[in-house]
């Protein structure tokens, strides 16, 4: 069984936008505790189902929507700076904390980025990083034109907006899910210049610091992800000093693992390299 909550946080580390948090708990004694990182343009409750799974193997979980995602205020698909990402990940830490469990980072995507540019500033208090589809590289064509016009927007209309082109069918397999995707009220599909800017500066940032990053990780990704480049994903993960280290690669898969069809066993597989670490 599968205690769950959910609800808007005060701040309590940082300043910035009221954010949103879900948990997920076994019933019994929980032997780990996870902090979890969404991708752009979605939030932390499409998770739910992932987070009971791991309930069920014994592991807790906290979830928060980023500013501007999800039920989180803030202007959709905005930063000022990356860094606002990584205050918002202070207060997952402060949340995770109180489990007074050992604790594991996962993210998603942009996630997996804001995750990995976290750790690589301030380790503790985690013990290990979890990654699925990390946004090292952008995977999607974008024409040279637009990539200066968004550079020159983000210093004079950083709020300037475009569509991401981010579609359901773009993140799994399953047509039911990717319906829900596209439909789902709190799911954006715009993109900033700023925040692309910004996620570019700690794309590179990230693989500059790579040799630095020497907690035990884990990355997860599908070969066919046509969002996140897989070739940029794995030449971070090679460059990463950790000597523990776990390259999980799913033939075929699109960009959400944990939301196509065999999503249980990618999930079961984390719990399990979860457990190992303890």
């Amino acid at each position: 069984m599968t205690t769950r909550g959910q609800g808007p946080f005060s701040r309590g580390a940082t300043l910035g936008p009221a954010l949103y948090s879900y948990s997920a708990s076994p019933d019994g004694d929980a032997k780990a505790v996870v902090g979890l990182v969404h991708g752009y343009g979605e939030y932390g409750g499409r998770y739910a189902r992932v987070m009971d799974a791991w309930a069920d193997r014994g592991i807790a979980s906290v979830a928060i929507d980023l500013r501007g995602h999800g039920r989180a205020e803030g202007r959709r698909g905005y930063c000022e700076r990356f860094d606002d990402f990584l205050d918002d990940v202070r207060e997952l830490e402060r949340l995770t904390a109180e489990k007074r469990l050992p604790a594991f980072l996962f993210g998603h995507s942009l996630g997996g980025l804001v995750a990995t540019t976290s750790v690589l500033a301030r380790p503790a208090p985690w013990r290990a990083l979890v990654l699925s589809a990390p946004f090292m590289g952008l995977a999607m064509h974008v024409p040279r034109v637009k990539r200066i016009a968004t550079q020159i927007a983000s210093r004079i209309w950083p709020m300037f907006s475009q569509p991401s082109g981010l579609r359901g069918a773009d993140v799994t397999h399953d047509m039911a899910l990717a319906r829900t995707y596209d439909e789902d009220p709190l799911v954006f599909h715009i993109a900033t210049a700023r925040f692309f800017t910004e996620a570019q500066a700690a794309q590179a940032r990230a693989f500059a610091e790579a040799a630095s990053l020497v907690m035990p990780m884990y990355v997860v990704m599908g070969t066919a992800d046509p969002i996140s480049r897989y070739e940029r994903a794995r030449a971070f993960f090679d460059a990463a000093g950790a000597h523990d280290k776990t390259w999980d690669a799913r033939e075929g898969l699109f960009h959400e693992v944990l939301s196509e069809p065999e999503w249980h066993s990618v999930a079961d597989k984390i719990a399990d390299w979860i457990s190992s670490r303890l």
